[in-house]
């Protein structure tokens, strides 16, 4: 069985997530999907938890029509040590073939490790991006639900995403006074 690995932080999942999967199943048996930055959550730059990216990923893959039995997703923390990272990435997804990322640095790291590394499938890059997504959010620019697939725009909703964004905002906007 051939696998690929796909790492992101996937904040929130969009269109381009979903187009990227799709086109790594053409080449590939399984992909492992990869929820990286997982301890982090209720930030500006990453407002989800990696439950709720989790869920947010199954639902957007299922409304693109994705076999969900296909993909295996795995959240991993960072860690300071980008060697101590890919370490826990080998242990905790299964055995992988090829490492499939538009991150530069990732891709050295993989490669410096023996891995086969692709260049992401990028999908309209200039308009599907999570960076945009938020932005659109947390100006209150109901457009951000174009981007995503509307499971994962419920999801959001859900979970009060848009108002969570615009408090984590608020927060690291001043400077915090214990």
């Amino acid at each position: 069985m051939r696998r690929g690995l796909f790492p992101g932080r996937f904040q929130p999942p969009h269109w381009g997530h979903v187009h990227a999967i799709r086109e790594i199943l053409r080449e590939m048996d399984e992909v492992v999907v990869v929820i990286g930055s997982a301890q982090f959550n209720y930030i500006l730059k990453d407002p989800f938890t990696a439950g709720e990216r989790i869920w947010m990923l199954r639902e957007a893959l299922r409304e693109g029509g994705v076999d969900l039995s296909r993909v295996v997703v795995i959240p991993v923390p960072n860690v300071e040590n980008n060697l101590e990272w890919l370490g826990r990435v080998r242990s905790l997804a299964p055995p992988f073939h090829v490492v499939y990322t538009g991150n530069p640095y990732v891709a050295l790291l993989f490669r410096e490790a023996g891995y086969e590394v692709k260049q992401q499938p990028m999908y309209q890059r200039e308009i599907y991006s999570s960076t945009r997504v938020r932005e659109l959010m947390l100006r209150g620019d109901p457009r951000w639900e174009e981007l995503v697939p509307r499971s994962v725009a419920a999801v959001i909703k859900a979970v009060g995403g848009p108002e969570r964004l615009k408090t984590a905002a608020l927060g690291e906007a001043e400077p915090h006074k214990w």
